[in-house]
């Protein structure tokens, strides 16, 4: 295993399907559709009897359900069976560079690679190279823990983001990636779009991405002198997950003598993931809005007047007010109905970071106070819909500003919860390539 230690970041052994009809072996992220049994049945029925990452995952969806030990261990088992059976390829020392256009007509491009976990930090205000993007539910992890403490393989839906305006790391890589032929290319189940992937393993390649890594860390030193090489955008309670089990099976290995040398070389301590480049055209930000409920408007108004020093306009239209809002990162918008009439209120304030990382916490203040309620949304027309109903207020937040991303994070740390959706629940990652984890470990 080729490790970059400086970066955090090593080239993982990956196994991949026999098989490589993707269609049926590659399912979507396990913390998507988790009110949605119907998709998952949908799922299912594309699967069929053929080999799947739906056999190695438990869907959300079923965290509560009676028979969650029961799917566990059968994921187990079937993990042990298609290490055995023939279900994979050998393994390959490389990464994984891949093109990844959805159904809404966007191509991503994403780097498959592993991270060292002790680079990684989940914990507000840390000033590891890994961070995490948004706040973390503690309480998230422990059944999560049960799904990969001792699993015997892993394979990814978290992604990482890289702050690499200047393209030297994902997209520089597919372009020498891209010299040799595909290693599979294949559409994606339910309309979802379609992938290919190309190996990152010559010598030239690997030496080429680690000088990337370290040109990106040179250009993302903070003030304090820390380095911000990555930021978790999608997968944070998995990758926190991953953390807690690593750690705890560390202090065991420890505690019956292994080095720390030697446990450098444990595929526990490393996590697949996927890094996007931050300013990939095919990656879209969408804001998550917020709605109250049972809340006074013009309490709400004075609050962010007095707050955030945000002056307050009248618009005439759900139109005016949704252009207004897209103008400038730093303005909201609140909608609401009073005597049967529509209102909407564009809101000006000054403030420089992501205005989610503001506002939220002035919110939960709000809430407190109040006795309202709040609900996260997405998309506009949800907003105005629900600013028409009665006892609602929705808030309409601005496009999320992808330059000013990290630097809020490095300054203030994580996001507040629900801060901002990485394109639509279709367009997230998909399960498929793997790695063995703790298969051979005791």
């Amino acid at each position: 295993m080729k490790r970059f230690e400086d970066c955090g970041v090593c080239v993982p052994e990956l196994l991949l399907p026999a098989q490589k009809k993707l269609s049926s072996w590659s399912v979507i992220a396990c913390d998507q559709y988790t009110q949605d049994s119907e998709y998952w049945n949908k799922v299912a029925d594309c699967v069929a009897d053929r080999p799947s990452t739906l056999n190695l995952i438990l869907p959300e969806l079923y965290l509560q359900s009676p028979d969650c030990e029961e799917r566990i261990q059968k994921i187990r088992s079937t993990m042990n069976q298609y290490l055995s059976d023939g279900t994979f390829d050998s393994p390959a020392e490389e990464c994984m560079y891949i093109e990844r256009t959805t159904g809404y007509g966007r191509t991503r491009k994403g780097l498959v690679c592993a991270i060292d976990l002790d680079s990684y930090e989940w914990k507000s205000g840390n000033k590891a190279l890994i961070r995490a993007s948004e706040a973390t539910i503690v309480e998230r992890i422990p059944p999560r823990k049960k799904i990969r403490d001792g699993a015997p393989l892993e394979s990814p839906h978290i992604m990482l983001l890289v702050n690499d305006p200047n393209r030297l790391l994902v997209e520089a890589c597919g372009k020498r990636a891209k010299k040799s032929k595909p290693v599979y290319d294949d559409d994606l189940m339910l309309s979802s779009g379609h992938i290919t992937g190309w190996a990152v393993k010559n010598q030239s390649d690997v030496d080429a991405l680690h000088d990337s890594l370290c040109a990106l860390k040179k250009q993302n030193v903070q003030g304090d002198g820390s380095v911000f090489l990555f930021a978790v955008g999608d997968g944070n309670h998995s990758l926190a997950t991953a953390k807690a089990v690593w750690d705890e099976y560390k202090t065991k290995k420890l505690a019956q003598g292994a080095t720390e040398a030697s446990l450098a070389e444990c595929p526990v301590r490393y996590a697949l993931v996927e890094i996007v480049n931050i300013y990939d055209e095919g990656l879209t930000f969408e804001p998550i809005h917020r709605v109250l409920f049972d809340a006074s408007a013009d309490a709400l108004v004075s609050f962010f007047n007095r707050e955030l020093n945000a002056s307050a306009s009248t618009l005439n239209s759900e139109k005016e007010l949704e252009n207004a809002v897209k103008k400038s990162s730093s303005d909201f918008g609140i909608v609401y109905t009073e005597n049967s009439s529509s209102k909407y209120v564009l809101l000006k304030t000054d403030v420089r970071e992501l205005l989610v990382s503001r506002m939220q916490p002035l919110l939960d203040s709000f809430i407190k106070e109040s006795g309202a309620s709040i609900d996260y949304i997405h998309g506009s027309d949800e907003v105005f819909r629900l600013g028409k109903k009665e006892n609602a207020l929705s808030i309409l937040l601005p496009p999320v500003d992808k330059a000013s991303f990290f630097t809020t994070i490095a300054k203030s740390g994580s996001l507040p919860r629900k801060s901002f959706s990485m394109g639509e629940a279709s367009e997230k990652r998909f399960y498929l390539e793997c790695r063995k984890l703790f298969a051979g470990e005791n």
